[in-house]
This record gives C-alpha cells, sequence and structure tokens, in this order.
C-alpha cells in the first residue's frame, strides 16, 4: 500500500511539473513579455519610469534571457516563495500592479468553502438516494428520484440560481445575492457573520450541487445493480446472510469506485463551473477573478488560476486513488 500512494505522489509530481510547462506557454504566448505589460500599465496609470528602473526590473524577472531561464525563475518564485507576479491590470474592484497571491487570497477562503460544502451535501446526498434507488429498483421512489436527477442535469445552472433567488426573496423574504446580509458585509468576523455566511451559501450549493448530485446518483445505482445481480451476493443471499450486510459489506464497496474515482474532476469542475454561477449570485469567488483576467488579457492571474485548477486536478486524482486502493485492495499499480 505505501509503495502504491508513493508511486502516485511520484506520478503526481511530474503531472504538476507538466502543468506548470503549460501555464507558462501561456503566458508566452501573448505578444511582449511580463515587464512591457507592466510598464505599459504603469505608464498608463501617469507613473514615471526611469531606463535604470525598467533595466533592474527585467534583470530580475529574467524576460531578457532565454526562455528556460524565465521559466526557471517563474516556477521557482512559485515553489520557494509561492510568488505568483503581479497583476497586469487593474481588474473590477482590484488596483493594478498587485500581487496575484493577495488577489486570490481574498477569493480563496470562500471559493474553498463553497467548494467543500457543496462536494460535501452532493455525497451525502448521491450515496444513500444511489443506494436505495438501486435495491428499490422501478420502485416509485426510484422513479421519483430518476425524475429530479434528469431535471437536475436538464436545467442550465444559471436559470437554477435565478429561480432559487426569486422564490427565497419572495416568499422567504431572504436576502439573496453575495455572501452576507447587509449588516454583516462589513463587520468583523463572529459567529453571526459565519452563520449567516452558511445561510447564504445554501442556493449555490443546490445549484452547483444539482448536476453533479443527479449524475452521481445514476453512476451509483447503475453499478450496484450490476453487482446485486452478480453470483456471490446470489449465494449470500442464499446462506440467510442479513439484506443489510449483502449490500453493504461487498456490493457497496465495489459499486464505489467509479463514485470514487470522479473526486478528481470533481474538484475543479466546481471551481470552473461556478463562474456563472458566481455573477449570477455575486460570489467573490476565483471563476470570476479568471473570467475578468481573461476579458482584460491579465495573462499573470489567468496562468495562475489555470496553474492552481490543475493542480487541484492532481491533487484530487491523487485523493482518488488512495480512496480506491483502500476500498477495493485489487486495485494497485501495475508494473
Amino acid at each position: 500500500m505505501a509503495g502504491y500512494i508513493a508511486k502516485r505522489i511520484i506520478l503526481a509530481g511530474f503531472t504538476v511539473w507538466g502543468i506548470s510547462v503549460i501555464s507558462f506557454v501561456v503566458i508566452e504566448a501573448a505578444p511582449g513579455d511580463w515587464v512591457e505589460k507592466q510598464i505599459e500599465f504603469m505608464e498608463l496609470q501617469g507613473t514615471d519610469l526611469s531606463l535604470e528602473f525598467i533595466a533592474a526590473l527585467k534583470e530580475d524577472l529574467g524576460v531578457d534571457r532565454h526562455v528556460t531561464v524565465q521559466y526557471v525563475k517563474w516556477i521557482g518564485r512559485i515553489a520557494i516563495k509561492g510568488d505568483f507576479g503581479y497583476s497586469f491590470s487593474g481588474l473590477p474592484g482590484t488596483s493594478g500592479g498587485q500581487r496575484v497571491t493577495d488577489l486570490v487570497a481574498q477569493r480563496l477562503p470562500y471559493t474553498v468553502a463553497l467548494t467543500g460544502l457543496t462536494v460535501v451535501l452532493t455525497w451525502t446526498f448521491a450515496l444513500p438516494v444511489g443506494v436505495y434507488s438501486a435495491v428499490r429498483h422501478h420502485s416509485i421512489g426510484d422513479y421519483t428520484f430518476s425524475f429530479f436527477g434528469f431535471a437536475g442535469l436538464a436545467v442550465p445552472d444559471f436559470l437554477l440560481g435565478l429561480l432559487l433567488m426569486y422564490v427565497a426573496f419572495a416568499y422567504f423574504d431572504f436576502s439573496v445575492g453575495g455572501l452576507f446580509s447587509g449588516e454583516f458585509e462589513d463587520m468583523p468576523w463572529s459567529w453571526a457573520k459565519f452563520v449567516d455566511m452558511l445561510a447564504h451559501l445554501i442556493i449555490p450549493c443546490v445549484v452547483l450541487g444539482t448536476a453533479g448530485t443527479a449524475g452521481l446518483i445514476r453512476i451509483m445505482r447503475n453499478n450496484l445493480l450490476d453487482e446485486l445481480s452478480k453470483p456471490y451476493v446470489v449465494t449470500a443471499r442464499a446462506k440467510g446472510v442479513r439484506a443489510w450486510k449483502v449490500i453493504v459489506k461487498y456490493p457497496v464497496r465495489l459499486a464505489l469506485n467509479p463514485f470514487l474515482s470522479g473526486i478528481g474532476y470533481l474538484l475543479p469542475g466546481l471551481v470552473g463551473g461556478s463562474v456563472i454561477v458566481s455573477i449570477v449570485l455575486g460570489l467573490p469567488t476565483l471563476g470570476p477573478l479568471m473570467l475578468d483576467a481573461i476579458i482584460f488579457q491579465d495573462i499573470p492571474v489567468a496562468a495562475s488560476i489555470l496553474l492552481m485548477l490543475g493542480v487541484l486536478t492532481v491533487v484530487g486524482t491523487l485523493i482518488s486513488d488512495v480512496l480506491l486502493a483502500l476500498v477495493d485492495p485489487r486495485i494497485r499499480l501495475v508494473r
């Protein structure tokens, strides 16, 4: 088991390195260089720059040297100092020349809170419902969950978000949009503010988790149906093993394999897929920041978020690999 995990971590490291190369190529694909973009923006802001300052800036970032040297400097700053560079332009609600790490740090906690809560709610609902639909297939409950599942897959997230916002405001007089009510917006953190944030996260979590939950329910249902029809289950039932033990001990564990393997795509999918939902609901997450960076051609911000999403995919895949090995001992890395 330890050897399997070690090999997966090594492979994950090489994958992250490949993602960093792709992210750097995205930066280099833009016309000009990083410093020229930053100088152009600073001059538009009325800053008088000396030739000595420009030369020192280029020397510090290595943009006047070979592309491999630039990459080593860029990835070295990220790996050693956690420095992703500076924003080229003033994105909406920000100031130009701001550190990318500061821009991301402002939105990362809310993104993690939204994504984490969505994953918890998705799994909490999808797993038992999938098991129930498989055990009670072709029942009224199975058909009901299937109907709502297909509806969740078919309805666009932004439309569902607008509908839930209208219902919450019109019928429950609930403050919609953003992550806090007006009285908590500028207040320091407290238990009341935390509870208010959780209340405002309900609608975004339902919107983001609807399609994913529906898909996971169908996966769990179909996989478990396949397992329940296999000879070892029939034999266990014939020997008088309790029904719940027959289902939970082996069929559910084996049916979890595709369920767990989707973690690697679920985490970045929630972050990337929350762009439109975050804009509609006014959420300060990484999605709108990435969209603004692309629109305003702020390459360092866009490439840094792209790198983070890639790393998130690798981490999610590593987690799913470890969980798969724990659930199903048959799974090991083949030489």
